[in-house]
Formats: C-alpha cells, structure tokens, sequence
C-alpha cells in the first residue's frame, strides 16, 4: 500500500478533532433539558406552541393509543375515542374544497359563514387508514385558527361513510401502495348517478359500477337520466330504466334544457348531502343549476369533435343548497374502478343474476363461457336484460381473479 504523505495525515488529524458545541445562546438563562417536557412553564419571549396545545395533543394521543391497546373490544374502544374526540376543545367545521396541500373548511357549512383556508397538523397520516388522501371534501374536522381566516386541521373526527376509487397516481408507485385508495367524499348520505340519454350515449356498464361502489359503501343511489328532451321516443328511455326499476332503485328522468323532472329532483336532494356521479357531459352542473338558480357550478358544451364531455369541474366541492343539504360534485370520470372487488364477488351485485345462477350446470359457474349457464340462456329469453348482463360480463373480465 502506497504510504500517506505526511502533511495528509496532518490534515486527517485535524479533521477528527471534536468541533465546538455551538452555545444555545438563543435559549432563556435557566433553561435546560429537563424544561423540555413543560414547554408552557418555561419563560420565553415567544410561545412555541398555544397555550394548551400540547395537553390537547397528549389527550388526542392517549385516545388513539387506548383504542389500540384495547383489541378484545376495538368497537367499545373506538367509540369512547370518537366520543372523546368529540368533546375536546376547538373549532368544528366541515371541509367543502380540497387542493394540494390545503383545504377550506366552512365552520358553519349550513349558511354562507366564516370559512378558513386551512393547512395540515404534519402528525396526520393516511397511511393507517389505507387511503392516500389524508382528509376529502365532507370530513368533519377539528380546526384551530392560526389567523383571521387561516387555520390548521388538527384532527378528522369518525367518519360514517366514505365514497373511494383506486389511487391512480399510487398504482404505478411502490408495491405496498397499490391498492391504496382516494377518498373522494365522506359522510354522504346518497348518491345521484347522472346518465344522459344522448350526447354523450347512456351508458350501463357505468351506471352498473356506480351502483356497486354505492353498495359497497353503504350509500342509497338514485339514478337520473337526464337530457331526455334528445329522446326520440320516450318510451324507449323507459324500457332501458326498467331493469333498474324491477331492482327497486329510484330513477328520475330529467332536462335541464325544458324543465322536465327537476321538482323531483330537488326533492331527492332536500335535507341530503348527496354525491353527485357521472361522466363528463353528462349535465351534472347544468342540473344543479336549474335546480338552485344561481348556484355557481361551471358548465361547458359537450365536444363536438368527440361528442365526448369535456371536463369542467377540476376539483370536488361541496355547495349548500337553500332548501337544505348539500350536493358534492365530482370531476367527470369515463371509468370507475373497484378496487378490492374480486370476480366470484361480482354476481352478488347483480341480484337478477345470483337468482338464475343456481340452475347452472357447474357450482362455480362465472356465467361468461361455461356450457349449461342458466343465465346466457336466460338472457336469450329477454330475462335478464342483455344491457345489465353485458356490463356483468365487462366489469367480471376487468377484475382480478
């Protein structure tokens, strides 16, 4: 081995001397690291955290922590916590808009009251909960306020209900975040799937992955074909509605264009927070605005290159409405994905199906290609419809195994 010259190994010796402590002259005299854990009781010339917070943070953390511990009776458990978090002091609001890295929370989300432009407490995670959005329009939060119209979410209080779609930003990511989801609404109380007649064509397969997402998420769908002032005959938007009617869900047939239907639309909406779905060009925000006049939704023309919708709401919000509730619009989407939904789950979203499939010749028959399914032949005979069970057929080869 070649020798070191001699004046390097001067300069390596002076290199591993131990640096000089750099005085924390920024700190009060008599303060040490015993100080560190009363942060309240040091004197300081600025306070590092409002008054009470960290007291607020310890009790958030010991609310968590016992729902943990406790894993023979994690519902007890998780009720005490949501209870807990209840009570604890702060601002309540409900979260209307989501960006990036902020979101408008409106404390008083029945009226046209103070709103604030909040950012995160850094100790939220969604990483727990399996969703890549920490907080989505619809959360009840707990805020405090960091300025005359800014604050800090600080906690998501309990959720009821969620409506979710693969994260398709995370699927092309790491392994583990692949099946992670997008929280788009929470707390909703319905669905309002929008599907127009013409323009563009009303689509099944759509509508049929919109049901199952609103069943699996414990959400009452309604069904609203609008832009029926396009239909030739309206006896034919009738029989395409039927095999959804047999199934008991509500359908309302509308125009946003001649009136047709809007009374009862807005009656489905009174007192509802409703999640409105559907593809672009379909009429949601032309239908909201015929609804409540003056309601501030965009709306733009359907492509006439395409006849395809153009996307014209960017971002979910939540708007009030003056007779009561509130209506969520989403981005238009051409697909909906149902993550987590295995291909032998499929039939049981398609209760018309599930009735015929016992008379199949195998047991563990998926009613696309095997010989003696009950269901093709069913469907030859115009029971069930051709429409829901070519969408069956559809969603069944897009799923995994």
């Amino acid at each position: 081995m070649r020798a070191v010259p001699k004046e390097t190994r001067k300069q390596l010796k002076r290199n591993r001397k131990a640096k000089r402590v750099r005085s924390k002259n920024w700190m009060p005299d008599g303060f040490d690291d015993d100080c560190m854990d009363d942060l309240d009781s040091a004197p300081q010339s600025e306070r590092i955290m409002p008054r009470g917070e960290r007291d607020r943070r310890r009790a958030f953390e010991a609310i968590i922590s016992a729902a943990l511990e406790n894993k023979e009776n994690d519902e007890d458990a998780l009720d005490d916590g949501a209870k807990a978090l209840e009570e604890m002091p702060g601002q309540r609001g409900v979260v209307v808009e989501v960006s990036t890295s902020l979101c408008r929370v409106a404390l008083d989300p029945g009226r046209d009251g103070d709103s604030l432009i909040c950012g995160m407490r850094g100790s939220l995670s969604a990483e727990d909960g399996g969703f890549s959005n920490v907080i989505a329009v619809g959360d009840r939060v707990l805020v405090s306020q960091s300025g005359a119209d800014q604050g800090v979410v600080e906690a998501v209080l309990p959720r009821q209900s969620i409506l979710a779609r693969p994260d398709t930003f995370a699927s092309g990511g790491r392994t583990r975040d692949r099946h992670r989801q997008q929280v788009i609404v929470a707390n909703a109380d319905q669905v309002l799937i929008v599907a127009s007649w013409r323009a563009p064509h009303f689509w099944p397969e759509l509508v049929d992955r919109y049901l199952i997402a609103a069943e699996r998420n414990n959400l009452p769908p309604v069904i609203c074909v609008n832009k029926v002032d396009l239909a030739e005959d309206m006896a034919d938007c009738r029989a395409t509605a039927r095999p959804y009617l047999a199934l008991g869900y509500r359908v309302i047939f509308s125009s946003a264009l001649t009136g047709e239907g809007i009374d009862e639309l807005r009656q489905a909406l009174h007192g509802q927070t409703t999640v409105l779905a559907g593809m672009s060009g379909v009429g949601k925000s032309s239908l909201l605005n015929a609804v409540q006049p003056g309601l501030q939704i965009h709306t733009q023309e359907v492509s006439g290159h395409s006849r395809e919708g153009r996307h014209t709401t960017s971002q979910v919000s939540m708007k009030p409405l003056e007779a009561g509730g509130f209506v969520v619009d989403t981005p238009g989407i051409r697909e909906f994905g149902l993550g987590g939904l295995r291909r032998a789950e499929l039939v049981r979203f398609y209760p018309e199906i599930a009735a015929l499939a016992e008379r199949c010749r195998f047991g563990d028959c998926s009613h696309t290609h095997e010989p003696g399914c009950a269901v093709k032949s069913a469907v030859q005979e115009k029971h069930p419809a051709a429409a829901r069970f070519h969408s069956y057929q559809c969603i069944y080869d897009a799923l995994p195994a």
